[in-house]
């Protein structure tokens, strides 16, 4: 594995439960530099050909994910593991599959040894939908579940859950429905991705993460909603 230390971080003063995902419109190279303009990091960052490239040590708080809220816990950096993959859609595009293994080795590995749930293995778009787009609709979030990295559904769940209001489900997920429209943006981007549309101006869609109006007509909607809603049911 690569090293490029960004010198963005500070000391954790909560242990590591929560890996984020994100990715970058340029190649690690490029990312690199923009990090250091913004004086933002991740722990780590995924190259277009899968090279695994380490910007931080996890024992630091890492400066990645922003202002973010994962069911009612705000501050996602204080107890998350940033991982950068590149894509030059922004993730609307599907991902090389070297970057894609790389990805579950390394999630694999940090999962094993911090405890990590696979529930918690989320996208930036998941903590911050209002402001996020990352990783986006070409992100493999159905395969990576199938290796036991983040959370699916099975549609027999849906039959667990009564409640059919959306924010009060989506709040049962975890995501922040102070503004509802990113919020079930958000989660079709992860759970439904074939319902959002490819923009293919990648300024606009990080100026303008999510429409301001929702019309979602797919009529799986409501029922993968409560699916995924029923799997965090004990």
């Amino acid at each position: 594995m690569k090293e490029c230390k960004l010198a963005f971080f500070d000391e954790r003063t909560m242990p590591v439960d929560t890996i984020i995902i994100h990715c970058s419109a340029f190649n690690a190279g490029q990312a690199i530099e923009t990090y250091k303009e913004a004086e933002v990091s991740a722990h780590y960052i995924i190259d277009l050909n899968g090279r695994i490239i380490r910007l931080v040590d996890v024992d630091k708080r890492a400066w990645h994910a922003g202002k973010s809220l994962w069911k009612g816990r705000e501050s996602l950096n204080n107890c998350s593991i940033g991982i950068e993959v590149c894509s030059l859609s922004l993730g609307q595009f599907p991902y090389d599959r070297r970057q894609i293994f790389s990805l579950l080795r390394l999630c694999k590995r940090l999962m094993k040894k911090y405890h990590i749930r696979k529930e918690n293995v989320l996208g930036h778009s998941d903590v911050a939908p209002s402001r996020k787009a990352d990783p986006g609709k070409g992100f493999p979030w159905a395969y990576l579940a199938r290796h036991g990295i983040g959370r699916w559904y099975n549609l027999k769940c849906a039959e667990k859950v009564k409640e059919t209001d959306e924010k009060k489900l989506l709040s049962l997920i975890g995501y922040d429905t102070q503004n509802l429209a990113a919020a079930k943006w958000a989660f079709c981007r992860h759970y439904l991705p074939e319902v959002v549309p490819v923009d293919k101006n990648i300024g606009h869609l990080i100026d303008y993460p999510y429409p301001e109006e929702f019309t979602v007509t797919d009529n799986n909607f409501l029922q993968i909603l409560k699916a995924v809603a029923g799997s965090c049911l004990k």
